[in-house]
């Protein structure tokens, strides 16, 4: 699968590359927001994967759409950047994150 990853740092990249040890998916890392304007630089992808702050709205899904992205995939469990109603109609399948564990959210405080 081509996957176009939007609002990348390096731990993105970092983390996405040691995950896809098989090579199974050809991975493009873009530190661009994902928006209208910026979707063009997925338009040989079948997959895109966003973060909180990228704009997944219909003019966006019907552009990914019409160049082949079938699926979006949110490294977060929030949704509210999304139009589920135009992915739906656009067969666009959103899949998210479906919640954090709080042990890895605790792993990063220190106790004084």
């Amino acid at each position: 699968m081509k996957v176009s990853i939007f609002s990348t740092k390096s731990y993105d990249r970092q983390f996405f590359t040691a995950a896809n040890t098989q090579h199974q998916h050809e991975l493009t890392f873009l530190e661009p927001r994902l928006d209208r304007q910026t979707a063009c630089l997925a338009t040989n992808a079948t997959a895109v994967c966003v973060f909180v702050n990228d704009k997944v709205d219909r003019d966006t899904l019907e552009f990914l759409e019409h160049h082949g992205v079938s699926l979006i995939a949110l490294r977060c469990a929030g949704y509210n950047n999304v139009d589920i109603p135009a992915a739906k109609a656009l067969g666009i399948k959103i899949v998210r994150v479906p919640a954090y564990s709080p042990y890895a959210v605790a792993e990063h405080t220190e106790e004084h």
